[in-house]
């Protein structure tokens, strides 16, 4: 393997500014950015107004919840301010605790390895006990 040369100090600036173009580019074809040229830059709930430093504080709500359902014309999309967007989902989880349903009834995904496997085959049974229990 041979030794790796270092770069000109000029050339890793070039570098670093052609990245951050790159990256400024491929967030500009981003849902957020379209949404933001679409709509008003106001919060569709508390209609409070965002310009300057403050639009960061805007986000992007996708209607259904379904982040992948990102239509050209905007027809998924909302802006909301954090604290709005921060509702609305808390509000989604209340609707589905109240009604029965758990947010996200999905089993936990597995790391693989189950240290406890197999354990209560191991175990001797207690005297007492005269089956499962109910």
């Amino acid at each position: 393997m041979q030794p790796r040369k270092k770069q000109p100090a000029a050339e890793k600036t070039a570098h670093i500014l052609a990245d951050a173009k790159r990256g400024r580019e491929q967030r500009a074809e981003g849902y957020r950015e379209r949404a933001l040229a679409l709509f008003p830059h106001v919060c569709a709930r508390c209609g409070r107004e965002f310009s300057g430093k403050t639009l960061r504080e805007l986000t992007v709500h996708h209607k259904d919840h379904d982040h992948s359902n990102n239509p050209p014309d905007g027809g998924n999309w909302e802006l909301l301010c954090l604290y709005c967007h921060d509702n609305e989902h808390e509000e989604q989880t209340q609707r589905a605790h109240y009604d029965g349903v758990p947010p996200d009834s999905s089993p936990e995904p597995s790391m693989g390895f189950q240290p406890f496997e197999g354990l209560k085959g191991l175990l001797k049974p207690d005297k007492n006990e005269t089956g499962p229990s109910q």
